[in-house]
């Protein structure tokens, strides 16, 4: 049985549910939630929500007006047959997640993200979701949550489908140095990665967010997480460049060791995307 598709992402009672402080104050909470965009994402999210998966992506970008350039399109169109897995920087936060899905779910309908609690909030996409708590939470609940997803991600792989992964598990932030990457990726993830041995797809995406949410973020990132939204709708009308690898085999993969060594192997080879030419791009 298919699961009910909620119109809107964040209402008054989600917020309460979340922080009991604003109960019995709804004008405030409007107005918290104009401030941050929510009411705009509430809008797209409604407008779209009745064609989920795939297809709510495709109606969300193009109300967003955005484009999307590929290099490595040649790589989408020959992809393993069978199960794979992507993984990708985390530049923009949502952004990212709704373009990968529309990129390679064209290809792959049965492809699933794994993502955080906050973006399952996004009921339209979560036949594409699966959903963990990517900050380790000490609630019962939400790491019963983090457990399922795990083993639902196991369980879809070895059953021939496609997984993709943000290994960062968080949003790209400014470095020492004042370049915008990843932090270390995972090894919870990678522990994974290595338990299916499958090919792995590195997706780059080019581009960062506004410089007001990087300075937020290095603040705390609680702060960088409410301006999410926001950033969204910054990006309408822009076009956006993702570079596609070829596939890393699982014999390469296997000669990392640790999950250290291999994260680190799968992050530079993601980034070396970086590199590639604005004529490459279709």
């Amino acid at each position: 049985m298919s699961e009910t598709i909620k119109r809107d992402v964040l209402n008054y009672d989600d917020v309460c549910q979340m922080a009991p402080f604003f109960k019995g104050k709804p004008r405030l909470v409007k107005w918290l939630m104009h401030l941050l965009a929510v009411d705009k994402v509430n809008w797209i999210h409604d407008h779209n929500c009745d064609t989920p998966g795939v297809p709510f992506t495709q109606g969300l970008l193009k109300d967003l007006d955005v484009t999307i350039k590929v290099s490595g399109k040649d790589v989408l169109e020959n992809l393993p047959e069978g199960s794979f897995i992507t993984v990708s920087n985390h530049p923009f936060g949502a952004l990212d997640g709704i373009m990968l899905i529309k990129l390679v779910g064209e290809y792959r309908p049965d492809f699933k993200v794994m993502v955080n609690m906050i973006l399952n909030y996004i009921s339209a996409l979560r036949p594409n979701f699966i959903a963990v708590d990517a900050y380790q939470s000490d609630d019962p609940a939400k790491r019963a949550v983090s457990v399922q997803g795990i083993a639902a991600a196991i369980k879809h792989v070895r059953e021939g489908h496609v997984l993709g992964f943000f290994p960062a598990g968080a949003v790209s932030k400014l470095t020492r140095n004042l370049r915008v990457e990843d932090r270390e990726w995972q090894p919870s993830v990678i522990r994974i990665i290595q338990k299916m041995k499958v090919p792995v797809v590195p997706i780059f995406f080019h581009g960062r967010n506004s410089l007001w949410s990087l300075f937020l973020g290095v603040i705390d990132w609680r702060l960088r997480t409410l301006r999410l939204p926001a950033e969204v709708f910054r990006n309408h009308g822009k076009t956006f460049r993702i570079s596609v690898g070829d596939p890393i085999m699982p014999e390469t993969l296997a000669q990392y060791d640790t999950p250290e060594q291999l994260g680190a192997y799968l992050k530079q080879q993601t980034y070396a995307l970086k590199a590639r030419k604005k004529e490459d791009f279709q």
